[in-house]
This record gives structure tokens, C-alpha cells and sequence, in this order.
């Protein structure tokens, strides 16, 4: 909670050594804060710091899944591109079977890969909390 009257109007100028300033910034970055300067106000005024915990076999899940999603987004624009191109030669009678039946299985594909983005998405949202 914000004192009232708590323009900030002092300033504090402070030399570190590169490995002092290093140190600050891991310690900044085990925790919520999202600016520098907030966290060194509350470690010099002795407040609170709430520090982040991170699951490292989540890490590594989500790793799995945030690639596996791009990786189904890379085959279904790929897919998409093939159809595209081959609805192009639907004038050919041999071909009009073959589109039809692979239009059905890309809506398909589109189908599973919007669940599974879904999912993901559901997934990375509970991890970044």
C-alpha cells in the first residue's frame, strides 16, 4: 500500500563492483518484483520481498509442450499451403477425389491442433501464475 505523499523526489546514487551488481540481479530476478528499483527500495527498507518459485520439471513440460505447439502450427500452415495449391488443379478429375478426402482430414488436423493449442494455453497460463 502507497504512503500518501509518497512522490519521490530523493535520490540515491550507489557504485557496485560488476559481481555486486550481478548479485542484485539474480537476487531481483528469484523474485515478483518487475522493476530493479522496487526491489532494492524494500531490501534497503528491510519490507518484504516475495519471491517466485519455479517448478523445474514444469519448466521442462512446458518447454516440451511450447515446442510441440509450434511444431503443430509449422505441419497445419504447411498442410494448409498443399491444399491451397492443389485446389488450384481441381480442373483434373483425379484430383477432385483426393481433395476431397484430404479436406476432411485437415479439418481434422485443424480440429486437434486448435485442442491442443488450447490446452497448452490453459497449461502456460497455471505455470506463469
Amino acid at each position: 500500500m502507497k504512503e500518501k505523499n509518497s512522490n519521490r523526489n530523493k535520490w540515491l546514487h550507489l557504485r557496485l563492483t560488476d559481481k555486486e551488481y550481478e548479485q542484485i540481479q539474480e537476487q531481483f530476478t528469484q523474485t515478483t518484483d518487475l522493476k530493479l528499483s522496487d526491489f532494492v527500495r524494500k531490501k534497503l527498507l528491510g519490507k518484504l520481498i516475495i519471491g517466485s518459485y519455479r517448478d523445474a520439471s514444469m519448466d521442462a513440460f512446458m518447454e516440451e509442450l511450447i515446442g510441440l505447439k509450434n511444431g503443430l502450427s509449422a505441419i497445419g500452415n504447411n498442410f494448409n499451403q498443399a491444399v491451397k495449391r492443389l485446389h488450384t488443379l481441381s480442373k483434373i478429375k483425379e484430383f477432385e477425389h483426393w481433395l476431397i478426402s484430404y479436406e476432411l482430414e485437415r479439418r481434422e488436423l485443424s480440429r486437434q491442433m486448435q485442442q491442443a493449442q488450447e490446452f497448452i494455453k490453459k497449461m502456460a497460463d497455471k505455470w506463469l501464475q
